[in-house]
């Protein structure tokens, strides 16, 4: 019996001992790949939570120096656009980290394959996790030049 020709009920108990282990290691791939997507899950959230705080703490000076509140809303302003880029800062390095993980572990995976210790079979598809962190990068970029340049999808069409 090769190893592709999966063991059943009428194999030897030797053959059904390795089917079952490159079962359970081929699985411990699944679940180490949704460990890797529960790590960026939670730097997500940390960074959206910067940014959406810097974000809204920049605009609340801003609206209050517009209204001539304040005169001088340089420091809050300036920490606002600081957790925004910090917020930036930690999704890029969780981005990275993440993705060269995945790629070490789809090459194990391969190796895996090739020399016949796992199967192989279930697909290994891309992390909608990574994109989800590429997408809120990118509306963090957008953030980051609407505080900046005063230009972008965030500013309210007033103009000033």
């Amino acid at each position: 019996m090769t190893f592709m020709e999966h063991a059943n009920s009428k194999s030897p108990s030797d053959a059904i001992s390795v089917d079952l282990s490159a079962r359970r290691t081929g699985m411990s791939f699944q679940r180490t790949r949704m460990s890797a997507d529960r790590t960026l899950m939670s730097v997500i959230r940390t960074s959206l939570s910067l940014i959406g705080f810097g974000f809204t703490i920049f605009q609340f000076f801003e609206k209050l120096r517009d209204a001539g509140t304040l005169t001088h809303a340089g420091a809050p302003r300036s920490f606002g656009l600081a957790l925004v880029l910090l917020g930036i800062c930690m999704l890029v390095i969780g981005i990275v980290y993440h993705t060269q993980f995945m790629l070490e572990l789809r090459r194990t995976r391969e190796e895996m394959v090739a020399d016949g210790i796992i199967h192989g079979e279930s697909r290994y598809p891309v992390s909608y996790t990574l994109v989800t962190a590429v997408i809120l990068l990118l509306i963090g970029l957008f953030a980051v030049a609407s505080m900046v340049f005063d230009i972008g999808p965030f500013q309210d069409g007033t103009g000033s």
